[in-house]
């Protein structure tokens, strides 16, 4: 298997999420993101119901525990629109784009490398699938992050959720 980062890897399983897995996805929801930008408990569980193959979970080889995740709705849009937050149905598993909901890591295992793995894991899983290109939005203080992980950033998203200024990013797969 392929990964960037050896130590992060060693130390963490990244998998698939699986079903019974939603309420505790909901719950670290809660912790990463403040509430007005959190996707609710019921919307979380919808997400899992509907796209569990666009979750991708770090879970801690030693205690088992879930430390992080990142999920995403398959479309063939080219641009991130709030509805995507709101609609899991929305989700065309044949879509050539991902729209990236989230990148949760919980506190004690943020600065480790851990997001920069799950995404380098994520954007070779869409790779491999033939997607050709995962968009994201985020804060201003984010854009850095993505950028050092390939992302280009294309200015201010359409989107408002939480009542923010995002920025649009995306990395394309392939052509």
């Amino acid at each position: 298997m392929e990964f960037e980062n050896a130590q992060v890897y060693e130390r963490f399983l990244f998998r698939d999420i699986r079903r019974e897995e939603g309420e505790q996805a909901a719950k670290i929801e809660r912790i990463c993101f403040p509430p007005h930008e959190a996707c609710s408990r019921e919307m979380m569980l919808r997400r899992v119901e509907k796209a569990p193959d666009l979750f991708l979970v770090a879970q801690e080889r030693e205690t088992g525990k879930m430390a992080a995740f990142l999920t995403g709705l398959a479309t063939d849009e080219d641009s991130f629109r709030d509805e995507f937050f709101k609609d899991p149905g929305l989700n065309d598993p044949a879509g050539a784009n991902i729209m990236i909901l989230g990148v949760d890591v919980l506190p004690k295992y943020r600065r480790q490398g851990l997001a920069r793995e799950l995404m380098f894991q994520y954007v070779r899983r869409a790779r491999e699938s033939g997607r050709r290109k995962l968009i994201l939005t985020c804060l201003p203080d984010k854009v850095g992050m993505y950028e050092k992980m390939g992302f280009r950033d294309l200015g201010i998203a359409n989107s408002a959720w939480g009542g923010e200024q995002w920025h649009e990013m995306e990395i394309r797969t392939r052509g």
